[in-house]
């Protein structure tokens, strides 16, 4: 067992509450047949709060081992959005001159923003972040439908 900065109960809520945020997003997008659905935005969030959690405790673990070792924290955050990004882009279709999955592929960015902020254990952030994400998908998303219907 090695130590961390981070006890194991609060590494278990950063976890779970990164997959339980996104869950709320990855079902919306199951309800509409969309392709990266419940599992995919959890384990985009999970992964994400995963690799924050390392990246933390690399970074507690060089700061005690020698305080003039230098790791910079944020080049955790930069691989886990270039690693969301390759996965959103896989999501977005184009297929006979129209383009689909975009919201899909920005709702799993979401998750991954999600996932850091649970990782860190910035909740408030991470549940606003969904909350706000689930009033864009939803709400906002029966607005441009009733729009283009109407036209």
């Amino acid at each position: 067992m090695f130590e961390t900065e981070i006890p194991i109960m609060d590494m278990a809520v950063r976890l779970l509450a990164a997959a339980g945020l996104a869950l709320l997003l990855g079902l919306e997008r199951e309800l509409r047949g969309k392709a990266a659905g419940l599992r995919s935005h959890m384990m985009v969030s999970l992964g994400s709060a995963a690799f924050i959690i390392m990246g933390m405790h690399i970074l507690f673990a060089t700061a005690e081992g020698d305080p003039s070792a230098q790791i910079d924290p944020t080049r955790i955050v930069e691989g886990v959005i270039g690693g969301i990004g390759f996965l959103g882009a896989g999501s977005i279709i184009q297929s006979r001159g129209s383009v689909q999955g975009i919201t899909t592929g920005a709702s799993i960015w979401v998750a991954g923003a999600i996932g850091v902020a649970s990782g860190l254990g910035n909740f408030a952030l991470a549940g606003m972040v969904t909350v706000m994400a689930l009033i864009i998908i939803t709400v906002l998303g029966r607005f441009e439908h009733e729009v283009i219907r109407d036209n």
